[in-house]
């Protein structure tokens, strides 16, 4: 059972995504904050994370890249989230540090074929 961390402040998205994950099979951690996700991808070392981009404490952004520029999480999936669809918006979720990008609302089908991607993908040699 892979190990998932939810970052996610907004209440309603959190627990749509944490039922429908688990329902799923998955183990769902959750963060509400940025900062809390960093320390719970150090503490408990997720196979994947769901970033939301627009956080309080500490943004997306940030998180992702202290995450990614941590020894014992750099190779650990980020993907995404978020309502910013703009162009240009997945290339910067790229350069902080994001395997990949979705977008909100979530169609949780897209979600979910991303999540099995990037867990075949890190599975692999």
């Amino acid at each position: 059972m892979a190990k998932i961390l939810l970052v996610e402040d907004n209440e309603m998205n959190r627990d749509m995504l944490k039922r429908r994950l688990t329902r799923k099979g998955y183990d769902v951690l959750i963060a509400v904050d940025g900062a809390q996700g960093v320390e719970l991808s150090r503490s408990d070392q997720p196979d994947i994370i769901l970033m939301d981009m627009s956080l309080p404490v500490m943004d997306g952004w940030q998180a992702t890249r202290e995450i990614k520029s941590y020894g014992k999480t750099n190779n650990i999936p980020v993907i995404a989230l978020t309502a910013h669809a703009m162009a240009g918006d997945r290339e910067k979720c790229i350069a902080a540090g994001c395997d990949d990008y979705d977008t909100k609302p979530l169609e949780f089908p897209r979600l979910l074929e991303k999540i099995e991607t990037l867990l075949k993908k890190a599975a692999t040699p």
